[in-house]
């Protein structure tokens, strides 16, 4: 099982404990790559690589033929010098170590989609939380001494501390308080993939499935015409259950992200805690949910509100859908187990037509 969301190819050892907070992030997406024959010099051109702590799979038409692997590569290495937390000198490590450092655009971008996002959802997305992702043993400190006293202080912290960005200078400077850390896990996979798909379009390649750890975005159509099939995870009994395919939905110009409980967890005194942190307590989620799949057409947008979705749980969740009945880019299906421990799904009107 490749384990997504933690960037930084030499983190390709660890036991990937990156996540979010909120958000985790495994890949609960199987892509299945279905394109059928068609003429030779259109055949789709298919690569496999490793970035970011996971794997990337893309397959894409291009009648000039060209191998993109190097340009690929270098746009994802480009990326952990910015957003990577195990690369020891990115931008975000050297701004959680409150160190004098050039801001570069996708550093700003991220930030300002995150703290959007933070109001958009009303707190549920919250990338300022990395010294609690950190404190409950998903990034880099051990969790074993943990006390409610602890996390009640970074809570008050993260709280009332500054997190901004001023551009009124020729360049962006950073206003951070102490005892808040970034973590951009929760949206900055979505935010590659997006990049990607751009540089793709910019080359004049219109057809396209770019999977980066499970976080998909689909343009056009396969050679044959037919849309990109793609099959989401059927939440598994523990992080060491084989893979199930759930459902299989179709995309076309549209992104589909997972974000899910049930392999990114750890268990104390027979409690298995959550990875997804909800960042109006500071604790672990404890709700019934069990992952979520969000459909929307910006791959960094699907990655946030999944996170978002996961720490609300299912009926806040749900409100959430039904207070924003203008927002075309909410489509989602949910994983839960009901007060009966029954298996059940919920899915939105506009992703049941997804469905294959």
């Amino acid at each position: 099982m490749i384990i997504k969301k933690a960037f930084g190819t030499q983190c390709r050892t660890l036991f990937i404990r990156t996540l979010r907070t909120m958000k985790a992030s495994l890949p609960l997406l199987l892509t299945l790559l279905l394109a059928t024959a068609c003429v030779r010099h259109h055949q789709p051109i298919r690569l496999q690589g490793e970035a970011q702590g996971t794997y990337y799979n893309i397959a894409y038409c291009d009648s000039l033929q060209r191998n993109l692997q190097p340009q690929i590569d270098s746009l994802l290495h480009d990326f952990d010098t910015t957003a990577s937390l195990w690369v020891e000198n990115s931008i975000i490590r050297k701004a959680n170590r409150h160190e004098a450092t050039a801001l570069s655009a996708h550093f700003v971008d991220l930030l300002r989609l995150s703290l959007q996002m933070e109001d958009y959802t009303h707190g549920a997305f919250n990338c300022k939380i990395g010294s609690l992702v950190n404190l409950y043993g998903f990034g880099f400190k051990n969790r074993d001494d943990i006390t409610d006293r602890q996390v009640d202080s970074l809570l008050a912290l993260i709280r009332h501390g500054e997190c901004r960005i001023d551009d009124t200078h020729t360049t962006p400077r950073l206003f951070l308080s102490q005892g808040i850390e970034l973590d951009f896990n929760a949206i900055a996979q979505g935010y590659v993939v997006d990049l990607l798909a751009r540089m793709f379009n910019q080359l004049g390649i219109h057809n396209y499935l770019i999977d980066v750890g499970g976080e998909v975005i689909a343009r056009g159509c396969k050679p044959d015409g037919s849309s990109w099939t793609v099959g989401i995870e059927r939440p598994a009994k523990d992080k060491y259950s084989p893979q199930e395919i759930e459902t299989a939905i179709q995309l076309n110009d549209l992104a589909v992200v997972t974000s899910g409980n049930y392999r990114k967890y750890y268990e104390h005194d027979g409690i298995r805690y959550s990875h997804t942190i909800d960042p109006a307590t500071g604790r672990p989620v404890s709700h019934s949910l069990l992952s979520v799949s969000v459909v929307s057409h910006q791959a960094w947008y699907a990655d946030a509100m999944a996170t978002a979705f996961m720490v609300m749980g299912l009926e806040k969740s749900l409100q959430f859908i039904h207070d924003h009945p203008d927002n075309p880019d909410i489509q989602a299906v949910f994983f839960i187990y009901d007060d009966h421990g029954t298996y059940n799904t919920h899915a939105t009107p506009e992703f049941q037509k997804l469905i294959k």
